[in-house]
């Protein structure tokens, strides 16, 4: 238990850490690559711009079911992609956005950025 609480706090620091610094999420469109759904463009700290690819293609998230219970088995299943406490990772993208609290992306989006200051 002592070795998951410190994980968790290691997380919270290097999200915090994060939260420090001037990441900005850009934009968010549809994937050109076409194993992946969307890829999020972040402008980071040192100037240069990150891209990130999330979201299998073909596979179903919880803003196209709408189905909870699929969406909490994801969330608990995957709830360890957070431990890098970097919200520019594909883990965080789609834990919040296409797993987030909303079947509307757009919610999501503006939810991620108000989570993450982004």
């Amino acid at each position: 238990m002592l070795a998951m609480f410190s994980i968790v706090l290691f997380a919270q620091n290097k999200i915090s850490y994060y939260f420090n610094m001037a990441i900005k999420l850009i934009k968010i469109i549809k994937s050109d690559k076409p194993k992946k759904k969307f890829v999020a463009f972040f402008k980071m700290p040192n100037g240069r711009e990150k891209k990130t690819y999330f979201g299998a293609a073909g596979m179903n998230d919880f803003t196209l079911t709408g189905d909870k219970e699929a969406r909490e088995r994801y969330r608990k299943r995957h709830k360890r992609d957070l431990n890098t406490g970097d919200p520019t990772r594909a883990g965080f993208l789609s834990y919040y956005i296409l797993w987030g609290d909303s079947t509307s992306i757009k919610k999501n989006v503006e939810n991620y950025r108000k989570i993450f200051k982004l």
